[in-house]
């Protein structure tokens, strides 16, 4: 096992050489602001961590390392991340939490292994739904961000038990896949006007949340009849995805991108009966004051859980705590 406690980069290029066999790097407190490109030489590293530095830049490269397990880049100055990242197939722990992030890298989804996320104070905006599809994710921590949404699905893997939005002030609902997971909301449900934010948005009484920016349309229980955009995807997604277990075979040319990417990942699955959906949802709210669950939480939030259904059937039909 190699350990270096402060290593400057001065002269990284000839690094693999003299330790091909690093497994362990720490660069902790160090002032660095760039990591080199060198430091895609080092395959077998598993272990990296340039927390509290001054990082500005993350190269591409740091995807060539390819037996990373754990990357620690907390308390730096990163605006984004390379798309690269998403190379880290064997990738369980990433923790970007203090940085000025906006987005989370594009591709983090394909890091299959991936099973603590922490990216807690940045400026996040949303959370991508892609991330829902991660087979191991335990645990997701995006504490004191912008998000005013969650994506609908959620926590509908088995394996995510952990997650905390706290001090999100713009969040005010949680899919209803998180009911029974430990979840740390407080300081969510500020009162905001709907106008500052530029979303769909759902009342029911005096309670209103936000909804993902890909929601197209909000149905109600009055909306028997699906939108034949909704019914023709629906139609398509279980064609292809039932059958030919090939999306691939529909070309953008005969589908528009957005609508193909949908296909691939869809905006959600209904709560109730776990139908896809891709251009309309049909909430229904449950304040997290009046579950059992809100002796947890002691007043010190005022979100509620969201049931995404796919019809006028399944939104009369669910209950939160059946």
């Amino acid at each position: 096992m190699g350990y270096v406690q402060s290593w400057h980069l001065n002269s990284p290029e000839n690094l693999a050489q003299k330790l091909p066999n690093l497994v362990e790097l720490y660069l902790h407190s160090n002032n660095i602001v760039v990591v080199p490109e060198a430091i895609g030489s080092l395959v077998k590293l598993q272990c990296l961590d340039l927390s509290d530095n001054a990082l500005e830049i993350v190269c591409p490269e740091i995807g060539r390392l390819r037996a990373l397990r754990h990357l620690r880049l907390a308390n730096n100055q990163l605006q984004f991340l390379p798309p690269e990242v998403g190379d880290l197939k064997e990738l369980q722990t990433l923790d970007i939490s203090t940085n000025r992030l906006l987005n989370l890298p594009e591709r983090l989804h394909m890091c299959l292994s991936l099973q603590y996320l922490t990216a807690d104070r940045n400026r996040l905006w949303c959370v991508p739904r892609h991330l829902c599809q991660l087979p191991s994710l335990n645990e997701l921590s995006m504490a004191g961000n912008r998000l005013a949404f969650l994506p609908l699905d959620l926590g509908r893997s088995r394996e995510l038990q952990y997650v905390y939005v706290d001090n999100n002030i713009h969040l005010k609902g949680l899919p209803s896949y998180l009911y029974n997971k430990v979840i740390g909301c407080s300081g969510c449900g500020a009162p905001i006007q709907v106008s500052e934010v530029k979303l769909l948005s759902f009342s029911s009484g005096q309670l209103t949340v936000f909804l993902p920016a890909e929601v197209k349309a909000i149905g109600t229980e009055n909306d028997h009849v699906l939108p034949l955009q909704e019914l023709a995807m629906r139609s398509l997604h279980h064609t292809y995805h039932s059958f030919l277990k090939d999306l691939n075979f529909l070309s953008p040319i005969s589908l528009p991108r957005s609508l193909l990417e949908l296909l691939h990942c869809p905006l959600g699955h209904c709560h109730r009966c776990s139908e896809p959906m891709f251009t309309i949802v049909y909430p229904k709210l449950f304040p997290l004051r009046e579950t059992p669950m809100a002796g947890l939480h002691q007043g010190r939030t005022t979100v509620s859980f969201v049931a995404y259904c796919c019809s006028t059937q399944c939104l009369q039909t669910f209950d939160l705590l059946s």
